[in-house]
């Protein structure tokens, strides 16, 4: 809901008086910090309106606060939740809601943070996964955590495992390398099997699989991602002929079409389930020092499994 101001004024008097809704709401939204007056987005009820001022109430906040997030962990540094597949990790438009936008609600909501910290620091999401990939997202709540977050996503000291299930069959481990060049212009990526035959601005990508399962024409796969780039398991599997359940950028057309009539699946099949965290005997990640996390899988997902009969015991 977008408004432009017709005369100066304070935010909640303003809205009182122009909008067909109770102050008990205008104030709820206020607090959920779901408000923004010129872009900048702000709980204070005499927050000072200019004319010509636009106030911008973000309805879908709102629909998101009442996503049921599970924290699977939470220091005084750091937070980890399983983020469901649909939901962004970041703004790719300024008018999305994104998990950082809840995660700062979560913690002023705890009184983790005041109002003012924001001026000078924000809490944020460290590892970014696609909006219809679900599991497990690293939050920073302090600097020092986001900037530990932030250095063991770098030198790959943090290892990630993704479960993912594409067509056909694999049968061994196997480690795949290449370069991944991304068009953002179609916010799509190819792989190159080398060097020589990738554009200049091509990244190197490493991504290990294990098989868990195999059942018919399909593999229950565990995936670990060495370098996290964008796509890059969908894309690397993609390439060697096995692509991902759903994926509508990637995938098999009408293996998709199948998907979708049969278990309504209208995204990948992929899930961050895993993350195994460095030896560190100090700092803001001590304690988690060589602790590993896992996230369940969605009931989708497991519902999926069960149906095309992939579970860990099937033979490989």
């Amino acid at each position: 809901m977008k408004i432009v101001v017709k005369e100066e004024s304070t935010l909640l008097k303003y809205l009182e008086e122009n909008l067909d809704m109770s102050k008990r709401n205008i104030k709820k939204y206020l607090k959920n910090g779901s408000i923004y007056v010129d872009g900048t987005r702000t709980t204070q009820f005499d927050y000072p309106l200019m004319v010509d001022s636009i106030v911008v109430i973000d309805t879908n906040k709102k629909k998101l606060n009442k996503i049921p997030f599970a924290v699977l962990y939470e220091d005084e540094n750091i937070l980890l939740l399983n983020k469901p597949a649909g939901v962004l990790t970041q703004k790719a438009k300024p008018e999305d809601f994104s998990l950082n936008e809840w995660l700062i609600g979560h913690l002023l909501a705890a009184d983790a943070i005041k109002e003012t910290d924001l001026a000078t620091f924000h809490p944020s999401v460290c590892n970014r996964l696609d909006r219809n990939t679900s599991g497990i997202v690293l939050c920073g709540k302090t600097l020092a955590g986001s900037q530990a977050l932030s250095r063991i996503i770098k030198d790959r000291s943090v290892k990630k495992y993704y479960q993912t299930v594409c067509k056909g069959k694999i049968l061994q481990e196997s480690t795949l390398e290449g370069y991944l060049y991304k068009d953002e212009r179609t916010n799509t990526v190819q792989v190159f099997p080398d060097m020589a035959e990738a554009p200049e601005d091509a990244s190197f990508i490493k991504t290990i699989y294990t098989p868990s399962a195999v059942a018919g024409e399909y593999t229950l796969l565990t995936v670990e991602l060495v370098t996290g780039k964008t796509h890059q398991i969908r894309a690397h599997l993609a390439s060697t002929g096995h692509p991902l359940l759903g994926d509508t950028k990637y995938g098999d057309s009408k293996l998709n079409r199948r998907m979708q009539s049969e278990y309504s699946l209208h995204h990948q099949l992929l899930h961050a389930g895993r993350v195994c965290f460095p030896e560190e005997a100090e700092g803001p990640l001590a304690k988690v020092s060589g602790q590993t996390f896992d996230a369940p899988l969605p009931h989708k997902f497991a519902e999926i499994l069960q149906a095309l009969n992939l579970t860990p015991d099937s033979a490989c």
